[in-house]
């Protein structure tokens, strides 16, 4: 792909953004509150049971639980299976490199900063780019956040701590769709 199609995409994808901001911004207040409303109230549920579930479960840290279900939760279910699918990999990802990363050296700066580099690098060269925020996110929970045990405990119960807030956003999103398409009729709403 040349640079000229490049700078063409992201130029498109540019004037798109705005024009769904403007669509947003022209629709009634009412409508605005009740989608508002709507997020708030899965966000709260997901973030909750990803809360709850990781208490349950004896995970070290519980609210990364509830981190990660209110970050995954979006306005539709489709938006929440693709950013949790984006989150499973740049997590799986972040922590492998940050295992590697620390067993080369712990508690070193530079060591975490080209970890976190070569996280996102890597997501990028996969063509999953949109995983590379949270690849590097997790790359620095598991360096730089202080812990008890080894870094490889610590990567995989990161690992299950997000898993268990994506499964509970999943769960919340298709529910509160499925309900909208009942109570509107949204024909969209099951997909």
């Amino acid at each position: 792909m040349s640079e000229q199609r490049i700078r063409e995409d992201r130029r498109e994808l540019g004037y798109f953004q705005q024009q769904m901001e403007q669509l947003y911004a022209r629709l009634p207040w009412s409508h605005r509150l009740i989608v508002g409303l709507s997020m708030a109230a899965q966000a709260l549920v997901a973030g909750s049971m990803g809360y709850g579930l990781g208490l349950l479960l004896h995970t070290q840290q519980a609210f990364w639980g509830a981190l990660t279900a209110i970050a995954v939760t979006q306005q539709t279910y489709i938006d929440t299976r693709k950013l949790s699918r984006d989150q499973v990999i740049g997590a799986a990802i972040g922590a492998a490199v940050a295992l590697i990363g620390a067993s080369l050296a712990q508690d070193n700066y530079v060591v975490y900063a080209i970890t976190m580099a070569v996280a996102i690098v890597l997501c990028w060269s996969f063509n999953i780019g949109s995983a590379g925020k949270l690849s590097a996110t997790t790359v620095t929970i598991v360096m730089l956040v202080p812990h008890e045990g080894a870094f490889w405990t610590v990567a995989l119960t990161r690992l299950g701590e997000v898993t268990i807030g994506i499964a509970s956003a999943l769960v919340v999103t298709r529910i509160a769709h499925w309900l909208e398409a009942r109570l509107i009729g949204d024909p969209h709403a099951d997909t």
